[in-house]
């Protein structure tokens, strides 16, 4: 049974040049070097194994960056640009912007609206009320703090804002305030 030859890349002698140059300056990442003598290797001919063998790599290594080249061919990107790793998508988030909203006004309301005995929230207290009130089902206590220092908020700092008790009013307003926040988050994304 006959094997398919990976495709050989025909490089241009600027683009050789440049990834020459790349692979011989000091200050180059080795893993951008790597993949600058894959593809040479590659434009040279060599098939996924001997570049493997010859670079001490695996071949899916050498496949990926023959293909990722392929990819970026048409592409007006610079040499080094090419060479980089794609970006990545990470987990998705665990809770919505209005979870996130509403544990933020809750860490910015004084505890003795929630019937709590403290003058000031701890992020222990303040977990035990946003699970209670039922924003957020379960949350560490890390995460929570986490998410209370990306925000800059200290709720056992805080001098509260002026909140006006929850009503219907009031909450159909913050319903349609939250709505445009969300709506300029999607836009953002």
């Amino acid at each position: 049974m006959a094997r398919l030859t990976p495709k050989i890349l025909n490089l241009s002698d600027g683009e050789r040049d440049q990834l020459q140059k790349l692979i011989n300056r000091h200050n180059t990442p080795q893993q951008i070097a790597l993949r600058a003598k894959i593809i040479l290797m590659a434009s040279e001919g060599q098939n996924h194994r001997e570049i493997a063998r010859n670079l001490d790599v695996n071949r899916q290594t050498a496949r990926l960056w023959r293909n990722r080249w392929l990819e970026t061919e048409g592409k007006e990107l610079l040499i080094e640009q090419r060479l980089q790793d794609s970006e990545r998508v990470g987990a998705r988030p665990k809770f919505s912007m209005e979870q996130v909203i509403e544990l933020f006004a809750l860490a910015c309301s004084p505890p003795s609206d929630y019937g709590r005995p403290i003058s000031h929230w701890t992020v222990r207290e303040l977990t035990d009320e946003i699970i209670k009130q039922g924003i957020i089902e379960s949350i560490s206590i890390r995460h929570l703090g986490r998410l209370l220092e990306e925000a800059e908020l200290k709720p056992h700092q805080s001098r509260y804002w002026l909140t006006p008790p929850l009503k219907m009013k009031n909450l159909m307003q913050r319903w349609k305030i939250l709505l445009v926040y969300t709506s300029v988050q999607s836009n953002v994304i």
